[in-house]
């Protein structure tokens, strides 16, 4: 019923990953790659329910309903087997504000906040931004995947008030299992660390994959943590600037709420309530003929440079459409790296410094694509790096 592989002129839009890849990137005719939206329309679904809500054309004060509540309460109870209440849900209009908001309202000034790197920038730039204080623990690069130090993670964590936890991983695409989760909620726990939770790609995890929400596992665990979702990475709706917080400690909520109510946060535009609600509502056969399609990408793109770029190592993403490939053996700098793929590729990937440090000599590649753009995107690889 579903087709990804129409290739859809995305220029002229005001799209980011389209429109500004120039002004960013500094190179012109470049295949953009790199930030984590999909080349793909949004469900029919999604499509007709803002279509009816134009036609409709009266755009006020929007509230937002219970049956938004409702579908996420069902969406996350029918794929994540977690049960929530629709009063736990705070809505935002984003992942990245509402971790903000959370920073705000559950540290001051100089709290220690840690983040496993390399990881999505954002979530170490908002504690800088904050004047709070970053402290990293360093991911190790394993033969497949990333895991965590716990040596080093659990003597981070001492006198931190805040985790930000990036589950699934963003840029790695790994999918914490339940026993890692449980191990980082027992120390968070005992030493009194709130978790926040980032499990904006936790619709997107793969086969035989099994996204467990950090939240769902204990009680102690919900009662300390915050969890950032949304439809959009789901369902390319970043547009639509639609998110929801799940936060079942009471008191942690009214916190969360009273710094969106300094901030002028109180619901969401009318596009995104209808959008959302009609994603989590009829989204599901869409998303179930989506992931192997970014399966089929994925194995491509692994399979391609294991033949014609053997010097590169791909982290096989466990969930995400996005690809973290290992440069080092090449022995290019960075800079190296960006002025062959820019200027003699003519392709734009995220690089990996701009993930933290740990994240330099890799480049991340987003695969959320027609298989024709791909192969383009491949070809321009070896191209760049042959």
């Amino acid at each position: 019923m579903y087709s990804f592989d129409d290739v859809i002129d995305r220029r002229n839009t005001h799209s980011l990953k389209w429109d500004a890849t120039e002004r960013i990137f500094g190179v012109k005719d470049v295949l953009p790659m790199w930030v984590a939206d999909m080349d793909f329309p949004a469900p029919p679904a999604v499509i007709e329910a803002l279509n009816k809500r134009v036609e409709h054309g009266i755009f006020g004060y929007t509230i937002i309903p219970d049956s938004l509540k409702n579908a996420v309460k069902h969406w996350l109870q029918s794929r994540h087997q977690w049960e929530i209440e629709t009063s736990w849900l705070s809505f935002s209009t984003g992942v990245i504000p509402a971790i903000a908001t959370a920073i705000e309202a559950f540290t001051n000034e100089e709290d220690r906040i840690v983040v496993l790197t390399p990881v999505y920038p954002p979530l170490f730039q908002l504690v800088k931004k904050h004047r709070r204080t970053l402290v990293t623990s360093s991911l190790r690069l394993a033969e497949t995947q990333y895991e965590i130090d716990w040596d080093d993670f659990e003597e981070k964590i001492r006198g931190a008030k805040l985790l930000v936890l990036c589950s699934p991983h963003n840029p790695g695409g790994r999918v914490w299992t339940k026993e890692e989760l449980i191990k980082i909620g027992e120390l968070c726990v005992e030493h009194g660390v709130i978790v926040i939770s980032d499990e904006i790609h936790a619709d997107l995890t793969l086969p035989p994959y099994q996204h467990v929400p950090f939240a769902s596992i204990d009680p102690a665990f919900a009662e300390k943590s915050v969890t950032c979702i949304a439809p959009t990475k789901t369902f390319n709706l970043a547009g639509l600037q639609a998110a929801a917080a799940i936060i079942p400690n009471e008191t942690l909520k009214r916190q969360f709420n009273n710094v969106q109510q300094r901030q002028g946060i109180l619901t969401l535009n009318t596009f995104a309530v209808a959008g959302a609600e009609a994603a989590y509502q009829h989204g599901g056969e869409w998303l179930d003929a989506l992931l192997p399609y970014l399966q089929k990408n994925i194995n491509r793109l692994c399979s391609y440079i294991e033949t014609n770029l053997p010097k590169l190592r791909v982290i096989r993403p466990e969930a995400t459409y996005l690809v973290w490939v290992d440069c080092r053996p090449l022995g290019k700098t960075e800079r190296q790296l960006k002025q062959l793929l820019l200027e003699k590729g003519k392709i734009a990937v995220e690089f990996g410094s701009k993930f933290g440090e740990e994240g330099r000599g890799f480049i991340r590649i987003n695969i959320a694509c027609p298989q024709k753009t791909l192969e383009d995107a491949l070809h321009r690889l070896t191209a760049a790096l042959q």
